[in-house]
Order: C-alpha cells, then structure tokens, then sequence
C-alpha cells in the first residue's frame, strides 16, 4: 500500500536542534575558519536533505496514486491542503541551499570572528526558513497517520464489491466464499470494519469487498466524506452484488432494500450490478414478488447457489490477465 511506508515527518524544533547540534559536533573537529564552514555545511546539508526526504516519501498524487486510492485519501485528509504543504517543505529545502550557497563565499577569505558572525546570521536565516514551515510539517505527518493505517486493498486485482442494507447476509456471503474468514478492517469512514476476503479462479485472485457504513444505507443518508468514499470504490470495483432478503426478516422492508439496489445501480453505472436474493431456504423461488427482479437467488445458510453466484461474479468481471510479450 502506497502510504504505509511514509516516515515520520519531524517538527521544526526537532529538525533544527538535530541540525545545530551536529554542525556542533562537526565544528569541533576542526579550527579556525574550516570549524565555521564545515558548521554551516553540515547545518544547511541537514535541512535541506531531510526537508527533501519528506517531500520525495509521498507519492505523487497525480502520477503514482491509483485514483482510487487518491479518492480515499482525500475523503480523509484534505490532499489539495497536503500537496500545497509539501510544496513549502520543498521550497524551504531549495532554499537552505541558496543560504548555504550565499554565505560560504564569505567564511573563505575573512578573520575567523567575521566568520563566526557570517555563520550565526546565516543559522537565523536557516532557523527562520524551518519555522516559516512549521505547521506545514505538521499537517504532513498528521496526514500520514491518518493513511498509513489504511487497510491494504490492491486496486489493480479484480474487485467484487457486496453491497445491501444491515442483516442481508453480505458477511456471511464474503466469509463464506472467501480463503480468510472473518478478516476486516478498519477505515475512519465507516461505522464498522471493511470485510475484505480473497479467491482463486484458474489461478488468478480476486478481492471480494462488503462496505458496512457506506453502501448499506441511501445516499441521502451519508455525510460528504462517506459520499466521496463511495466515490472511490467506484474505481475500485469490477463487478457488483447488490444482495437482498425478500423476507424482511432484515429489519427493512423490500421497497427500501430495491431503492438502495436502484440508487447504487445508477451510480454505479459502468460496473455490473447483480441483484442477489439470499435467504432462499426461507421463500420458495416460484413466490418471489416480480418486482425485485433477482438476477440469482441464493442461501449462504444451506450453502445453496452460493457457488453459482460467485461464478457469475466472475464471469461478468470477464478478467483476463496480461501475458509477457512473446516473441
């Protein structure tokens, strides 16, 4: 996942007392008007590489971000706020080395005091550049705890995504069919853990995904970020199944549950949308009201059609993965 590996990001405190002690340290070593260079040198180097170092960690939201990842993280934290902000540490890095640039000429061809003034003024402006971009270093390491936690979900496998309101059986359908049973994960937008689980078909994986929080109630009823969350799993899913329980046994009458079905196939309009009726082991087949025009009834209960359901998955996703090029 591409924020987990993000280091931490140090304040501006912290990075100019590392600075300022090492060129301490570096001063010592030497005399006379190499002490002061080899101090400036050493102060500027540190600034400059580390503030860099925090720009080059992120990816590159517009090149490297997968959009559904860049969806997700902007339903989190503000990433028109976070590229602005890395833009700043960036011009404090270029610009530590302009200062570094700027006053070494002057400690080469003076008396060692003239020097040490040169080199004090020149720690001010360094000093002031860090803390010009304080509260941009802060909102960067804010923002990376908040991603990199993310649960890891590989945009690029093919995705089935379950959607239905509460007690439908999408949990029980996605442990069922899946290799890891019961394995979930947290997002700071939903009410409760994200259901992601894996299955192999002639030797390819796919994630299949349930979205409790999300894709369980009518949009009128998710705030903005939940909004734009659904955003992003429009560019995660290949396929989705859109399960209801035509007993209402639920706690949700089947009208409710057909405007939801009916409101996430018009939104999700470029994927297909299969209606899937569990709990047939308590309604006979023959019964089932016309209106909800079921593409596969199932049972996860009695294990029954659940297999058949998991192949149409498939087949409507139609995945084929890309060979090597053969001469």
């Amino acid at each position: 996942m591409i924020f987990e590996d993000l280091p931490t990001t140090p304040t501006s405190e912290e990075l100019i007392d590392k600075a300022f002690s090492r060129a301490a340290r570096a001063g010592k070593a030497k005399g006379g008007l190499e002490a002061q260079q080899s101090m400036l040198q050493t102060a500027a180097n540190i600034i400059s590489d580390n503030l860099e170092n925090v720009v080059t960690a992120w990816p590159d939201f517009e090149y490297d971000a997968h959009p559904f990842y860049y969806e997700l993280a902007d339903a989190i934290v503000d990433v028109d706020k976070l590229r602005q902000s890395l833009s700043e540490v960036m011009w404090a890095s270029r610009k530590a080395r302009e200062i570094h640039e700027e006053y070494q000429p002057r400690l080469r061809k003076t008396d060692v005091d003239t020097a040490r003034k040169h080199r004090k003024q020149a720690f001010a402006r360094l000093a002031d550049i860090v803390e010009q971009i304080d509260d941009d270093l802060l909102y960067i390491n804010e923002s990376r705890n908040d991603l990199r936690d993310l649960p890891e979900i590989n945009p690029d496998e093919p995705t089935i995504v379950v959607a239905g309101y509460p007690n439908v059986g999408k949990s029980s359908f996605v442990n069922d069919v899946t290799s890891a049973r019961g394995e979930t994960a947290s997002y700071p937008f939903t009410t409760k853990g994200i259901g992601l689980g894996h299955f192999e078909r002639d030797h390819i994986r796919y994630q299949i995904v349930d979205t409790p929080g999300l894709l369980d109630r009518p949009p009128q009823d998710r705030n903005a970020i939940e909004s734009q969350a659904v955003s992003a799993i429009e560019h995660l899913a290949d396929c989705m199944l859109v399960m209801v329980d035509p007993t209402g046994e639920c706690g949700y009458p089947i009208d409710s549950q057909l405007e939801l079905r009916d409101s996430i196939t018009a939104q999700f309009d470029e994927v297909p949308v299969l209606t899937i009726a569990n709990k047939a082991d308590r309604f006979e087949t023959d019964e089932l009201d016309p209106v909800v025009a079921a593409d596969y009834t199932m049972s996860v209960t009695t294990d029954s059609n659940v297999e058949t359901v998991l192949e149409a998955a498939v087949e409507a996703i139609g995945y084929e993965p890309e060979l090597p090029f053969e001469s």
